[in-house]
């Protein structure tokens, strides 16, 4: 049989269902009422123009019978519970979809609470209350935790979970008299809290039959580790390895067929996928809530486990039909999926829409896809965004690292402007692998440290590190330490010498984790060490890096990891090796610090600053940086939280940036640019202009004799430090002290070598300034002062 098949709803769910719905030979077309901007090449779908709100069904209906549906999949519950099943089905339309009694099940916590304590399905002990009055007394008479749940439908977000008895009497304040989630706060269930971990199984049925899917886990929260807002998810696995066949066939025998076997006998047999929520507690698997549709974001982690030799389509036509046990429902064996929910910036909150989204389809891994939500076409034609959770990333593989590494790859090939994601998706899974068992003995993961996650990493990171190679060292990470030849890479042992550097980043760090951005960090890393370095003459031959955290988020270290490669292939040094260190207590949830340490070598003949050389009259010149580079950042964050900005606010400075974007440009590497002009013996001294600024930075390369003039007129000072002098009325003599002003590098000179020191820089793409010269200096002399500072702001 040829099918025409309508699918319902424009979400994510929806986007995952017709690429899955698409891959079928028996079906023809696929017609989604409203969609959304999904794209898949050669495929069978289309949009339509429909809404699916109650007063549309006779719109759906018509363009039904035209176009000769013969299968309808509604995706959101809304109409389910207003009942479209049976408007199809009067006219011999299947329906993959409960009746409106049916649907009950989701449309009325109340309802359904009344049916589990009926059909003895074990759930949390529970009152209902539509009087106001009725449920505060009753908060007020019980001693233990609870959950709020308005009754009606609430897209997901009408729970709260308050932490203590006057929150919940604010909460039920909010959700009967304030109306916070609408009508579906006229009813509400007050019921015992469940602790445990949380699974979602999604299951088919056609009334007498029911086939559960992988059991998976979403994370509802907006914030790592479970913190913030509820949302309506955020991302999910599957399977979830707490779901072992033992717990899965008590959870059949107790729960699933009960629930069918129960709504059969009381009269609304149910049809479709039947999505219910457990919390697995010490006293067993409890049902937190019925869901009466496929699940969003789970649906995107599960359907991609199917067997390619199971058809969706025909599934769901043999559900409606009420024949499910005709038709092959198989999963593939040693699978895992991941799903990563990409969210505009400020959802569940406020958010804005209307950004342009480009996805990298070129860069993909294999056995991934990109799922579109809350998106759609603007006037021009160009993919916007259209709600909170705007796309999703999904992929699959032999283990459950692999399926989570793929996933954010693809995150990464997604690009729109505010984009937000959860950084630890399946973090709880990586947990459970190893949970303490009776008896046993307490592990090192126990007490919150991942040696599994720790080898995760090196695996990510390994292909990256190579490309830093150089001669002399193999990059090659993951023993005990870096070895590198000085003779391969051309230097004598009686000719050079050697150079450390170590450093960090400093509060820089905070904004990246404030971001959700950890790609640029590792530059500054590098650049921190490097630039000391090359001030010294030396070149960076090799770079270990060092970066520690509370709990290890694989994608976190692998993006900052990353950034350190980055910069390392800037500087020509090759990254050898570094430490990883999880220490559970000593950072928050995020956060996390680093440092780094170079080695270079230099030639005795060229070792840097000539002191004994220099004299008055020498020139210096000013190599122009990237922005604020990795100082000062105490500063910035204070005026930015005085000033009341947010890191994702548009640049006061910049039109065309976020505040935290340009904040977070990497400091400048100038190693390359550099060391050919050391080498021909152009350079007398170079001072690397950090912490300190020019003030103190340039004194360090000078003699005691001589002291530096650096005039401001010489160069424009960007913009970026005037707003920041201006509005936090930063005093002329501790701006200098603290920021670079424009100026990353001084390079000391003869004159005669001006021009061509200048012509070598700018042929490598540097900025170049005349900012000053050398004079003598006396007891009252400082050994840098700055002229012409009266019009900076």
């Amino acid at each position: 049989m040829s099918l025409n098949i309508l699918l319902l709803g424009n979400g994510g769910r929806e986007s995952a269902l017709s690429y899955f719905l698409n891959k079928s030979d028996s079906v023809s077309k696929i017609y989604i009422a409203p969609g959304n901007a999904n794209q898949i090449k050669n495929s069978k779908i289309e949009n339509v123009p429909i809404n699916t709100n109650k007063s549309d069904f006779p719109k759906l209906l018509d363009f039904s019978l035209k176009k000769d549906i013969n299968l309808v999949i509604p995706g959101p519950e809304q109409p389910l519970v207003d009942g479209i099943s049976k408007v199809f089905q009067n006219h011999g339309i299947p329906v993959f979809g409960p009746s409106e009694l049916a649907a009950r099940m989701e449309g009325s916590k109340t309802f359904s609470k009344d049916f589990m304590k009926k059909h003895s399905i074990p759930t949390a002990k529970y009152q209902n209350f539509s009087d106001y009055e009725s449920a505060k007394n009753y908060i007020d008479s019980i001693d233990y935790d609870i959950v709020i749940k308005a009754s009606g439908i609430a897209g997901g977000k009408g729970v709260l979970i308050p932490q203590s008895k006057q929150e919940a009497l604010d909460g039920l304040h909010q959700v009967m008299v304030q109306k916070n989630f609408g009508d579906a706060g006229d009813e509400v269930v007050i019921e015992e809290f469940l602790q445990g971990d949380e699974l979602s199984i999604l299951a088919f049925s056609d009334g007498y039959t029911i086939i559960d899917l992988p059991p998976a886990q979403d994370h509802k929260r907006i914030g790592n580790n479970d913190t913030g807002l509820n949302t309506g998810g955020m991302g999910t696995y599957a399977p979830a390895p707490v779901g072992t066949p033992k717990l899965l066939k008590k959870i059949r025998e107790t729960i699933l067929k009960p629930t069918i076997d129960g709504m059969r006998k009381d009269g609304f047999p149910f049809v479709g996928m039947l999505f219910t929520g457990i919390m697995l507690t010490k006293s067993g698997p409890k049902v937190l809530e019925y869901n009466v549709r496929f699940g969003d974001p789970e649906t995107q982690s599960v359907l991609p486990l199917l067997s390619d030799d199971s058809d969706l389509a025909q599934i769901c036509l043999a559900c409606a039909e009420h024949r499910l046990d005709s038709v092959k429902v198989d999963v593939k064996e040693d699978c895992f999926a991941t799903t990563v929910v990409m969210a505009a910036q400020g959802y569940p909150e406020s958010y804005k829409t209307g950004d342009e989204i480009v996805v990298d389809y070129n860069n993909l891994p294999q056995n991934s896809y990109i799922f579109h939500a809350g998106t759609k076409y603007n006037s021009e034609g160009k993919i916007v965004t259209s709600g909170g959770r705007v796309i999703a990333a999904t992929a699959f593989g032999k283990t459950l690292e692999k399926a989570v590494a793929s996933a954010y790859k693809g995150v990464d090939c997604v690009h729109f402007n505010g984009k937000y994601f959860r950084t630890d998706i399946a973090y709880r899974a990586f947990k459970d692998q190893k949970n303490v068992v009776a008896n046993s003995t307490i592990t090192y993961e126990d007490a919150g440290v991942s040696v599994d996650n720790g080898n995760l990493l090196v695996d990510q990171i390994k292909q990256k590190v190579k490309s830093t190679q150089r001669p002399g060292a193999d990059s090659d990470i993951g023993g005990f330490g870096g070895l590198f030849d000085l003779k391969a890479s051309g230097y004598s042992a009686s000719e050079a010498l050697l150079v450390a550097a170590t450093d960090g980043v400093g509060t820089k760090l905070i904004i990246a984790q404030e971001m959700n951005i950890h790609n640029t960090v590792g530059i500054d890393l590098v650049a921190m060490n490097v630039n000391d370095l090359v001030v010294q003459g030396a070149e960076p031959l090799l770079f270990l890096d060092y970066f520690a955290t509370g709990s290890l988020d694989i994608k976190v270290a692998t993006d900052f990891v990353s950034g350190v490669a980055d910069g390392c292939i800037q500087a020509g040094c090759a990254l050898i090796g570094g430490e990883t260190s999880e220490m559970p207590g000593m950072y928050g949830p995020g956060h996390y610090d680093t440092n780094g340490t170079s080695v270079g070598a230099v030639l005795k003949s060229n070792i840097l600053p000539k002191t004994n050389i220099m004299s008055k009259g020498n020139v210096i010149l000013g190599l122009a940086s990237n922005g604020l580079h990795s100082n000062g950042y105490s500063l910035v964050r204070k005026i930015i939280k005085v000033k009341e900005l947010s890191w994702f606010d548009k640049a006061p400075w910049d039109s065309n940036t976020s505040v935290g974007k340009s904040c977070l440009t990497p400091t400048k590497i100038y190693v390359k640019q550099l060391l050919p002009l050391i080498s021909k013996g152009l350079v007398l001294g170079l001072a690397n202009i950090t912490g300190g600024g020019l003030v103190e930075n340039i004194p360090r390369a000078l003699p005691k004799h001589l002291s530096a003039k650096i005039d401001m007129k010489s160069w424009n000072v960007p913009e970026i430090f005037k707003w920041f002098g201006k509005v936090g009325n930063i005093p002329t003599d501790d701006i200098f002290k603290t920021f670079n002003m424009g100026i990353g590098m001084a390079l000391i000179c003869e004159k005669a070598s001006v021009n061509q020191v200048t012509k070598l820089l700018e042929e490598s793409g540097e900025t170049v300034y005349q900012i000053g010269e050398l004079i003598d200096r006396n007891d009252s002399t400082p050994g840098c002062f700055i002229e012409n500072t009266n019009s900076l702001y």
